[in-house]
């Protein structure tokens, strides 16, 4: 939350300042909870049951401020359906993109395919008066890329 403040007066005075608490900007708590979590330290219960120790000793104890996790994330590469991963062999890739979505990520180091399918879209609209819209048909080719499947050795 951050303090957001508005001055109320004659020309632009100060006389009277109304102060209210706003959320920060979407991205920058998106950015500030990846940061978070790019850094979390694994952690377990001690001997006693009644604190945490990490888990790996060559890591820094966490602050009250780091984020810690007991179970590691699972492969969401592969397909698991009892924890719900859908996996991502056949899913739709951008080759271009270094995000998330791009190919090198989402497919986890497995390739590619690409198919050139033919897509047929509206084109060349025009407004008619009054009230309709003519369009006409353009085919296009698209290159349409989707993951790869896990390996046979990678198959559980």
């Amino acid at each position: 939350m951050k303090l957001e403040c508005k001055c109320h007066g004659v020309s632009g005075s100060c006389s009277i300042r109304t102060c209210w608490s706003a959320m920060m900007e979407f991205r920058r708590v998106g950015d500030y909870l990846k940061n978070k979590y790019n850094g979390a330290v694994q952690v377990m219960m001690n001997q006693e049951g009644t604190g945490l120790i990490v888990a790996n000793k060559d890591h820094k104890r966490p602050t009250r401020s780091d984020l810690v996790y007991f179970e590691s994330s699972p492969d969401y590469c592969v397909r698991d359906l009892e924890i719900g991963s859908l996996g991502t062999a056949g899913r739709q890739c951008n080759k271009t993109s270094m995000g998330p979505d791009g190919c090198d990520i989402m497919c986890c180091g497995r390739g590619y395919d690409t198919e050139t399918v033919k897509m047929i879209k509206k084109c060349q609209c025009k407004f008619l008066w009054c009230c309709q819209v003519k369009c006409k048909e353009c085919t296009e080719y698209v290159d349409l890329h989707t993951c790869k499947g896990p390996s046979l050795t990678e198959r559980k």
